[in-house]
């Protein structure tokens, strides 16, 4: 197996091996957050500058925002939740898994077209007259999440169908668990193309942006930050969504490529 870029090293701790492993007295810590793989440059950051500002180091945990809320829903004692869309958000607040009251979505995101950054080609508008199973040639297969639940999947499946492309594309998908493990797939040039979010194409030096999706498209992508009924009286927790999800975070969001939506 190739060796993995920095950029998606942190998949590999992305669930933890064990749920136990992560229990602590509240507060005594610092919070434990669940938060979407496309999130995991900008959130590390975050939590080098929370750290230097004297508090605990929260602790992260990067997957797919589905797996994530599936764990939650099984107990993971997760303080903090951070989807990459509100459906998966709307299921774990449905399950009483949030503090309502918490929940913002300051983030916003865009969908791109990606190729490996050593097979140059031309740029591509992307439109409802766009052959893209042409671009993909004869054997090549399109890497996005699995759109039967990863959200970046789910958006891609939204965009094709908007093309009117998604019955003649949808066998050629390979079928991700993440974001990041579909941005892996064409670095390595196992997919010809992928649709992955601009921040991560953004994130790596092994891919080339072909084109982006236009943003009628598919649903907006957004952001939804949360602390977990489990994390009410964590003092640490509540102080850190405010952190995540407040003025001084903008900058370092932009940085990384998010758009900012002031509430």
């Amino acid at each position: 197996m190739l060796r993995r870029r920095p950029l998606v090293a942190a998949l590999a701790a992305a669930v933890p091996l064990g749920w136990p492993a992560l229990s602590r007295a509240q507060g005594a810590e610092g919070p434990t957050v669940f938060a979407a793989a496309s999130l995991t440059d900008a959130m590390r950051a975050l939590g080098e500058q929370w750290r230097a500002k004297g508090h605990p180091a929260p602790r992260f945990s990067f997957a797919a925002s589905s797996a994530l809320a599936r764990q939650m829903e099984q107990g993971a004692p997760a303080d903090l939740f951070a989807s990459a869309d509100e459906p998966w958000m709307d299921y774990v607040q449905g399950r009483g898994l949030i503090v309502e009251s918490t929940r913002s979505s300051p983030l916003s995101n865009s969908l791109v077209l990606i190729a490996p950054a050593d097979r140059p080609g031309p740029a591509v508008t992307l439109d409802r007259g766009t052959d893209l199973a042409a671009l993909l040639g004869p054997d090549g297969r399109l890497a996005t999440g699995d759109p039967t639940n990863v959200p970046v999947g789910q958006y891609a499946e939204a965009a094709l169908r908007w093309m009117g492309q998604w019955e003649a594309l949808s066998p050629r998908i390979a079928r991700a668990d993440n974001v990041r493990s579909a941005l892996l797939l064409v670095e390595r040039g196992e997919a010809p193309l992928g649709i992955v979010y601009a921040t991560d194409a953004a994130a790596s030096r092994g891919v080339r942006v072909v084109a982006s999706f236009p943003a009628d498209s598919h649903p907006p992508v957004t952001y939804p930050f949360a602390l977990a009924r489990r994390a009410a009286g964590h003092a640490e927790a509540r102080a850190f969504l405010a952190f995540a999800t407040g003025a001084e975070a903008a900058a370092v969001y932009q940085r990384f490529g998010f758009g900012w939506r002031a509430e």
